[in-house]
């Protein structure tokens, strides 16, 4: 079904049997905060690495498993399976970074985030920048041989376990002032500092805390690419991101419809199998053809990058992939409520974790409303053949 190679099946699977070994752990890591025990969440990063399921998303030049974009989503979908973030251990390092690292970057960040030993965090998003990352305030100057970088970044995810921070900001002055620059800044490091860690509706281990750089003095050996480049990379990794959260989406889906068609099946009201009561089987039908729709749209969206699609096509095609797998899983997390009944608001039940957890993926790496313009304003600027390979191009 849905086309799928002997490898790509062998691929799913073993992500698929190593979701099952980390679900186990969902209740206590839900009642502890979202915490396990260091040693155990190491022991799951190692058995990750052991199999094949992380930094799927690197080549094989860079270390990497050189998996397909059909692959990492079949990985990423089960990924999405486990609430707590505890298949975060299945972890993708950035992907673009491949191509523009120098050879001290390669081997001081690439190469140890690819093996495992070292973690990334990205501080881009602002206060009064979230959805569109162009309008930042932070700034950046040359100072002699390094960058000096002032701003506050909000959402800083995974912060708290990482190496090291990616930071976007604005160039105040030379050939590119007024376009950005992405730098690396190793943590800890003097002028770095958390302004406060909010708490959020999931319970993670990756803290999202707010971050200030205050004087923070960056070498020039630390820039990624050139100066003006540093909105191009922060748009691969959205494209990227946006497609895998899509797939923890389905996948997320997917748990909630077995488990709510398990529980429907063996739930008996008023003599029948709940499921049999017409408003249930509705919630049902419509939760798994939403699922068949978005995972197929899913595949096809990386199929298309596998093919080497246009670049603004994929663009575009992932917005859609976004949008369409996000909501549909919002939605099915709000039936699986339903059908659990007041079981369903237990947070010992999956359908209440996945309910909260699922909200965010409406709104981080761009927004619904933003996927809507990006693709809205595609198809009018190129046609209905550039989204969907059918229609009038303009």
């Amino acid at each position: 079904m849905y086309g799928l190679s002997a490898d790509d099946q062998r691929i799913r699977d073993t992500a698929y049997e190593f979701a099952e070994s980390l679900i186990p752990h969902e209740v206590e890591a839900e009642l502890a905060g979202g915490q396990l025990p260091k040693e155990v969440t190491a022991e799951h990063q190692d058995r990750a690495i052991e199999l094949g399921l992380y930094a799927t998303n690197i080549p094989k030049s860079a270390g990497g498993p050189g998996c397909t974009a059909l692959q990492q989503v079949l990985v990423q979908e089960q990924v999405g399976r486990v609430t707590n973030g505890l298949a975060w251990v299945m972890h993708t390092p950035p992907q673009w970074w491949v191509d523009v690292a120098t050879d001290f970057q390669r081997e001081r960040w690439l190469l140890p985030g690819v093996r495992g030993e070292k973690h990334e965090a990205y501080a881009i998003t602002e206060e009064f920048a979230g959805s569109d990352v162009s309008d930042l305030t932070a700034t950046a100057r040359r100072d002699g041989d390094d960058y000096v970088v002032n701003g506050i970044k909000w959402h800083v995810t995974s912060f708290n376990l990482a190496d090291y921070v990616f930071v976007q900001a604005v160039l105040t002055d030379g050939e590119f002032a007024g376009e950005h620059v992405l730098l690396v800044v190793d943590l800890p490091w003097p002028g770095v500092e958390v302004v406060r860690t909010p708490k959020y509706s999931h319970h993670i281990a990756d803290e999202h805390p707010i971050v200030s750089f205050t004087d923070v003095r960056v070498p020039k050996t630390h820039l990624v690419g050139a100066e003006g480049e540093g909105m191009t990379f922060s748009q691969d990794w959205f494209r990227f991101e946006r497609l895998m959260v899509a797939a923890r989406c389905v996948g997320a889906a997917q748990r909630l419809v077995d488990e709510m068609t398990a529980f429907a099946t063996d739930r008996v009201v008023g003599g029948r199998p709940l499921g049999e009561h017409q408003l249930v089987a509705g919630m049902l039908a419509d939760s798994v053809t939403e699922l068949f729709a978005a995972r197929t749209m899913l595949y096809e969206v990386a199929r298309s990058i596998d093919a080497g699609m246009d670049r603004k096509t994929l663009h575009g095609q992932a917005s859609m992939a976004k949008l369409y797998c996000s909501e549909m899983a919002g939605r099915v997390a709000d039936r699986a409520v339903q059908v659990f009944g007041g079981r369903g608001y237990m947070r010992e039940n999956v359908a209440e974790r996945m309910f909260r957890e699922l909200r965010v993926e409406r709104i981080w790496e761009g927004a619904s409303e933003i996927q809507r313009l990006i693709v809205a304003r595609q198809l009018m600027n190129r046609g209905a053949q550039s989204l969907l390979g059918v229609g009038r191009q303009h």
